[in-house]
């Protein structure tokens, strides 16, 4: 079972999506967030189940997807996994921030 870290970047990305959504209700705040930590918690035993990342075409760099969120992480070894950054998907995601991310 491999052990799941957060970047400083995903522990931001969290909040942020948290603080935007209960702006109209806490309480679907905490319901997506809560559905964005249990596909996480699917890594644990199936780290290699998200598709790898397009933009990056790095078999180590992988993301899921939870509704509107792309979950991306990276697989460190089969014993610890990064979630690098939780990204909606109808922003721009450029390579370069990737590319950056996937470094730490």
């Amino acid at each position: 079972m491999a052990e799941i870290k957060f970047t400083e970047q995903a522990i931001k990305d969290l909040e942020e999506i948290a603080s935007y959504i209960s702006t109209d209700s806490l309480y679907y705040a905490k319901l997506q967030l809560q559905k964005i930590l249990l596909r996480i918690d699917i890594l644990q035993n199936f780290p290699y189940l998200g598709r790898i990342v397009p933009e990056l075409k790095t078999k180590s760099v992988r993301e899921l997807i939870e509704g509107y969120y792309r979950i991306i992480y990276k697989i460190i070894n089969k014993k610890e996994i990064h979630i690098l950054t939780i990204h909606h998907s109808r922003k721009r995601l450029f390579r370069g921030q990737l590319k950056r991310l996937s470094k730490s």
